[in-house]
């Protein structure tokens, strides 16, 4: 006990009692700060798809509408989408990460690496592209390709997003799906991180 009060009337002397004060009182700050960080990153908006969300538009004239199977056309272009959750209807729209591209193709028509993460012949991925963050929002019709329009990095979702073209590192992220009574849901999270990595 002795040796505690020894400890802390050192402590005292070194910093004196305004610096010791604002010290502690800037870790209470940067704790307050920690923890609203922590619940920014819960925040139903921010959030990544989740197990059982389903699909809205990302934009045009069915913006924020429920996406159906069969509102996406077969052989492309991608849908532009966000999840949603389907109870509260929470849109995941709190971050530019959640961009999600769904395509369409004939099951027979997707690579076997990725009919596990298809549903009914629908894939998703993230619409980030991977090299600098761009949406990936380019419908290359000839290929069946998507492309990022700022430094034309390719990818073919027909085979799990893999890299056919530009300067991107990695293929785009995965997002598995599945059909519950005919409506397009999340099936898992993301498989692969979402964006791109800061080289500075």
């Amino acid at each position: 006990m002795g040796e505690i009060r020894r400890t802390g009337l050192w402590v005292k002397q070194l910093f004196g009692r305004r610096t010791l004060l604002k010290m502690l009182m800037g870790a209470g700050f940067a704790m307050s700060g920690w923890r609203l960080a922590a619940a920014r990153s819960k925040e139903p908006r921010k959030m990544r798809p989740q197990e059982n969300d389903q699909f809205v538009f990302m934009q045009g004239d069915s913006k924020g509408e429920i996406i159906a199977p069969e509102d996406i056309p077969l052989g492309g272009p991608q849908v532009l989408a966000y999840a949603i959750e389907p109870i509260s209807k929470v849109v995941r729209d709190g971050s530019r990460l959640n961009k999600v591209m769904l395509v369409r193709f004939k099951p027979d028509e997707i690579a076997e690496s990725t009919r596990p993460h298809s549903a009914d012949g629908i894939v998703a991925y993230s619409a980030v592209c991977t090299h600098a963050g761009c949406p990936v929002a380019l419908w290359m019709e000839k290929t069946r390709t998507v492309k990022c329009p700022c430094h034309y990095s390719e990818y073919d979702p027909s085979n799990l997003a893999k890299v056919v073209g530009g300067p991107t590192p990695k293929r785009l992220p995965i997002l598995p799906l599945k059909t519950v009574d005919g409506a397009l849901m999340v099936a898992g999270k993301f498989i692969g991180r979402v964006g791109f990595k800061r080289t500075i």
